[in-house]
């Protein structure tokens, strides 16, 4: 069984209105909104501080040494970006 904690939460009245507004017609309650809510934000936080750590552990120098070494063969036509997106 999964352990939870209670948190009392003070929303203002338009904030709470409106997440009851979603809740209802998603039909959850507001406490799924809310825990998904914070879910998603701390997974969004967690990533950015995923990649920022790679940022700093980064070799540049070495990655563009790769990016513009000889060799390899030329793009497939059907690998090419559209005219309309290019």
């Amino acid at each position: 069984m999964k352990q939870t904690s209670t948190y009392p939460l003070r929303l203002p009245a338009s904030l709470k209105a409106v997440v009851a507004e979603i809740s209802r017609e998603e039909g959850t309650s507001i406490n799924q909104f809310v825990a998904m809510a914070v879910a998603e934000k701390v997974s969004a936080m967690k990533t950015a501080e995923f990649f920022a750590l790679r940022r700093d552990e980064a070799d540049v120098e070495a990655a563009l040494r790769i990016l513009r070494r000889a060799g390899g063969a030329p793009a497939d036509p059907d690998d090419a970006v559209p005219e309309e997106l290019g």
